[in-house]
């Protein structure tokens, strides 16, 4: 059993995660920079080595990493008490925020400022993504072998439209495949840390319990809600959905945008294009893990069909729904997996497909930033190809040159001027409030 760091107290450690709520602005590379300053540069609770255990385990999961790693930490520090408090704290300001844009959205989303303001935001946010591209791409593709599955990831879903858990599933059964058969390709990915032992024995009885608590708490719910209110109601549409998204989520945020945005943009048209853009740009500027888009999205779905509520209600149910089964299941991935991290990384083959779908994650986020910049930068966009085979081009007419404008400058800033992502989102969505209200 894991035995609670002593040097802490429950309030002390609770004073340091209402700090990392406030600061957890800046994507999960942020927020990781954020904990690792407070928790192991200043506090000096975690050893830098502790730290690190924690984030690769946490970087194997589905899910946001940042609020698993902040679970991890927790637990680590004051035993289950302490990692729930962690976690919930890391996305209950951002929960709370993105409700409140989300209802402000919803109801004056049509006035001229407010669609000024997500103008100039959005073509901020593009440049955000494309770093957080080239991020991943160089931390993760340093072979032909991972160019290669990345490429195939990209074109299964850009020209394929190709299912989410189909790529990831594939990416897996590659690595593990390849591991066995090749092992030297996958050897630098795959090798165990050396000097590490697996734990002696698994203890059935704590992970039993374990499980039955947190899939009670997950799944429980979702079957409520289908068994009374149908399976094709809103609210059961979307704890079904989500609920899967949570376990297909691999490489962060942006890989499971790709996946949803194709979702409830094309298959289910719970939203526009526009509304998709426009909540990436929303979670970008409210503290918390970036995937808390995910509860913009069950917002509005929600609020478009009501039922009998009233439509603001209907959406803040789908608003919790959402962010429910999103991260409830991130609490039963680190309470039941974290005390047998050495075991999980002294596998070779697990880690051999892990790090193929990691590579696989690149080319999913590369087809979720043409999407993006296509929707950005064009007035029209059209889907063209044989049966099968999907293709969106854009109407090259219809391209907006202010909104090209506004790319540039904030390609310049993030990768010239090294201006912070924050100030970045600031100043470009001003220029956009200025342009679109002044000057169009």
């Amino acid at each position: 059993m894991h035995t609670p760091v002593p040097a802490t107290s429950y309030r002390e450690a609770l004073r340091l995660w209402l700090r990392v709520a406030a600061q957890s602005f800046g994507g999960p590379a942020g927020q990781i920079a954020v904990m690792h300053r407070l928790v192991v540069d200043e506090r000096r609770w975690l050893r830098e080595d502790q730290f690190l255990h924690a984030l690769s385990y946490c970087m194997l999961l589905p899910g946001p990493e940042a609020q698993q790693l902040a679970t991890y930490c927790g637990w680590l520090l004051q035993g289950y008490r302490g990692g729930l408090t962690a976690g919930v704290l890391f996305v209950l300001p951002g929960f709370v925020a993105l409700l409140a844009l989300s209802i402000v959205y919803a109801t004056f989303g049509d006035v001229e400022a407010v669609a000024a303001l997500f103008f100039g935001l959005q073509t901020a946010v593009l440049a955000v993504v494309v770093e957080a591209l080239l991020r991943l791409w160089r931390r993760v593709v340093h072979t032909p072998l991972m160019l290669t599955v990345a490429a195939g990831a990209f074109l299964a879903l850009f020209v394929g439209a190709a299912p989410f858990p189909l790529v990831v599933a594939a990416a897996g059964a590659v690595g593990l495949v390849g591991g066995r058969l090749r092992p030297a390709w996958f050897a630098a990915a795959s090798a165990p840390v050396e000097g590490e032992a697996a734990p002696r024995g698994l203890q059935l009885g704590r992970a039993t319990r374990v499980a039955s608590v947190w899939l009670a708490l997950w799944l429980g719910p979702v079957a409520g809600l289908v068994l009374a209110l149908g399976p094709d109601h809103v609210f059961s549409q979307l704890a079904l959905f989500f609920s899967q998204t949570a376990v297909v989520s691999f490489g962060g945020a942006y890989a499971v945008l790709s996946y949803v945005a194709q979702q409830v943009v094309e298959a289910r048209q719970w939203l526009a294009p526009k509304e998709m853009i426009d909540g990436l740009s929303l979670a970008e500027t409210t503290p918390g893990p970036l995937i808390m888009v995910l509860e913009f999205v069950g917002f509005l779905s929600a609020y478009h069909e009501p039922g009998g509520l009233p439509p603001l209600l209907a959406g803040t149910f789908g608003a919790v729904i959402t962010v429910w089964v999103t991260f409830t299941p991130c609490f039963l991935w680190i309470f039941l997996g974290a005390p047998y991290i050495e075991r999980l990384r002294s596998m070779r083959l697990l880690n051999a497909s892990l790090v193929t779908i990691t590579a696989a994650v690149v080319g999913v986020i590369l087809n979720f930033t043409v999407w993006f910049a296509l929707h950005v930068l064009f007035g029209t966009v059209r889907e063209v190809g044989p049966a099968h085979l999907h293709v969106l081009r854009p109407v090259w007419s219809s391209v907006d040159v202010a909104a090209l404008v506004l790319v540039v400058a904030a390609f310049v800033a993030l990768f010239r001027l090294h201006a912070g992502m924050l100030s970045t989102l600031a100043g470009i969505g001003a220029a956009g409030v200025v342009y679109r209200l002044l000057l169009a």
